[in-house]
């Protein structure tokens, strides 16, 4: 008797859900879903291939600026201002009616001060981001910006 349903349900399978057209609407969307895929690999490369152009761009326009910076500090360092500059600053000559004014070196009470300044943090008064975004829309900050 178990025999027989089994054998019902595989004739009914066979004939209601393994025709011509399922299996071909299946191939379709088996070969849609591999185009799919791949379309997606190609453009995950594409974009990852973009960024890579993208960072030696900026890598490129770095180094021009740094080449163009080391090119004008050569060519300060050619002229006659900085050569004459150089040479007072090592040798330590004034031109005529200039005066030299050498200071002492600082104490250790000053040094000691200016070591309390750097380590002591900025305070700053804090808002919520509402109160920032109410006072950018309706020009909170206008009295301090202009002064009043």
């Amino acid at each position: 008797m178990r025999n027989i349903n089994i054998q019902k349900i595989i004739y009914h399978v066979r004939h209601k859900y393994v025709t011509l057209n399922n299996l071909v609407i299946l191939a379709a969307f088996l070969i849609a879903a591999g185009w799919i895929w791949g379309s997606l690999g190609v453009m995950q490369r594409n974009y990852n291939l973009q960024k890579e152009i993208d960072y030696k761009k900026q890598q490129l326009q770095l180094t021009q600026l740094q080449r163009d910076n080391l090119s004008l500090q050569q060519s300060y360092y050619k002229t006659p201002e900085y050569q004459q500059l150089a040479v007072r600053d090592a040798l330590g000559l004034v031109l005529p009616g200039e005066r030299a004014l050498i200071l002492p070196p600082n104490s250790a009470r000053a040094i000691a001060q200016d070591a309390v300044k750097a380590t002591t943090p900025a305070i700053s008064v804090s808002t919520s981001n509402l109160e920032q975004w109410v006072n950018f829309l309706f020009g909170g900050y206008s009295k301090s910006i202009s002064g009043q």
